[in-house]
């Protein structure tokens, strides 16, 4: 029998940063928008961590979550490649298996729409001769957004001056990009980099719609100049929507379940007074900046929650793909002796931790984070202030909009050598911690915590969007012809897509 409930198939890229936005894009049309909602999962690996964030969702035995076999691509890549080459030919090499699910499924409930993320644009072709609409969801804000619609128009001349002349990036209707903040594609236009994202952004821009996990009061001008068709709308086929924040729910234990040690040790922290230090799934670190991480720490004087990586030279994404790889179960890369003089006011835990719940977590005051969009939110979600330590893709320009244009964050300052201080480090953390200067912070991201639960509740404009994308499906859903159309998955350049970099 068929549905009469629109049905969405979400494809979730490799990586949790990719993972996590769309599990949780599922969860909400599901549980506050009736849909019928099935997600391929795109993995390179059989990470354990991979596999707790999906059993989150176990519970909901509507949301079909399909993973997708890993793609051996050892024959098809050169040694270490970009991450966004590995990233871009797994979700290529995925597309036949993608296809034929989908057929299988469609008398059942034929798929009213796909919804893909910036790697997952491959799928779009398919998706399209399908009958499906097409939706790109950008898990980061409305001017990383902004700017990828702006630039699949621009003249490459602009984009020469900006790359020459170091001058900031003008975007109609929103904050420039500073050079130094700039993207990696944009500084060698007519390169390789550069031809992959343009292509990608041509595609974005062709789509049936834009969805952003932001909202419009924490980046009104970005979002209208998207929605306003004499500013950046006029570039867009469809209508772009604000749906955020989504970000990850924790699981309810039952009652009388034990707490995690984290947690417990929390539990009897005061108020606010601890700093929690993780720079994401894939966020790793220098040995030197290891060091100076742990004995700002100490020098600091302030109790402090940290997720460590074994080091990693000259590559700051480097457990992306694989949040367990490298573990052995040591931290003898730590300071001598840092974990001696820190016992009882710190916690150090290797590799991973639940970050909503520490963040959820009252005593949590602070978070040192490389500003990926995910963990910016599940921070303002919550009314944490923090420290913005970028690291790489369009991290730099979060950390400028939460440090410059919200006032919710203190910024890094690079250093000399590439490594930042001890000193710098226990200095940015005492400003929020115990200067007046984060008592400010504290009172911002608290009124921005709140406008994100006003924009996602009945009547908000997030909960708004998400309505307007329902009803879209519904009409096509009655109007769409569900006869399958031939394969189309061969025609996807795989060149194109692979050099799109990572966000």
């Amino acid at each position: 029998m068929v549905t009469s409930k629109p049905h969405a198939i979400l494809l979730a890229s490799p990586g949790m940063g990719h993972i996590i936005p769309m599990v949780e894009l599922g969860k909400r049309l599901l549980t506050h928008h009736a849909f019928h909602v099935t997600i391929f999962v795109v993995t390179t690996d059989s990470a354990t961590t991979n596999s707790q964030i999906l059993e989150q969702t176990s519970n909901l035995s509507s949301l079909n979550i399909v993973n997708v076999p890993p793609i051996d691509l050892s024959d098809k890549l050169p040694p270490n490649p970009p991450l966004a080459a590995r990233i871009g030919l797994t979700i290529v090499e995925s597309i036949p298996f993608l296809r034929s699910s989908i057929t299988s499924i469609k008398d059942l409930s034929p798929p009213s729409a796909l919804i893909v993320d910036m790697f997952g644009l491959p799928a779009i072709p398919m998706a399209s001769e399908l009958g499906m609409l097409t939706y790109v969801y950008f898990a980061t804000s409305a001017w990383f957004s902004a700017v990828t619609v702006y630039f699949s128009a621009v003249d490459e001349k602009i984009m020469e001056t900006h790359a020459e002349s170091r001058e900031p990036l003008l975007i109609p209707g929103c904050e420039p990009v500073r050079f130094e903040d700039t993207l990696e594609p944009f500084l060698s236009p007519g390169g390789e980099l550069y031809e992959g994202y343009l292509q990608a952004a041509k595609d974005i821009v062709a789509a049936d719609g834009i969805l952003m996990n932001t909202w419009q009061d924490l980046e009104p001008s970005a979002t209208k100049a998207l929605r306003d068709n004499g500013i950046l709308g006029r570039f867009t086929k469809g209508e772009t929507y604000e749906i955020g924040p989504l970000v990850r729910t924790i699981e309810a234990k039952p009652e009388g379940g034990e707490k995690d040690a984290i947690l417990r040790w929390l539990d009897r922290q005061p108020p606010e007074s601890v700093i929690y230090v993780s720079f994401g799934s894939g966020g790793t670190m220098s040995e030197n900046q290891m060091r100076e991480i742990a004995l700002g720490l100490e020098l600091s004087q302030q109790r402090f929650v940290w997720v460590v990586r074994p080091p990693c030279e000259g590559d700051a994404s480097g457990t992306f793909f694989n949040v367990s790889s490298g573990i052995d179960g040591t931290l003898s890369y730590l300071p001598e002796g840092f974990l001696g003089r820190t016992e009882g006011v710190g916690i150090v835990v290797p590799m991973w931790a639940s970050q909503a719940q520490i963040l959820e977590h009252p005593a949590t005051g602070m978070f040192v984070t490389h500003c990926g969009w995910n963990s910016v939110l599940e921070s303002v979600v919550n009314g944490v202030p923090m420290v913005a330590w970028p690291l790489y893709a369009e991290q730099k320009m979060n950390a400028f909009m939460l440090s410059e244009e919200l006032g919710v964050a203190v910024r890094v300052k690079e250093e000399a050598g590439g490594v930042v201080g001890r000193e710098q480090i226990a200095e940015l953390m005492r400003r929020v911690m115990v200067d007046e200067e984060g008592v400010g912070m504290r009172s911002k991201v608290k009124e921005l915590k709140l406008s994100g639960e006003k924009a996602l509740c009945m009547f908000g404009s997030s909960h708004h969007s998400l309505c307007e994308i329902r009803e879209a499906c519904e009409v096509h859903l009655q109007s769409s012809d569900t006869k399958l159309s031939p394969a189309c998955y061969s025609r996807v350049n795989t060149t194109v897509f692979s050099n799109v970099v990572s966000y």
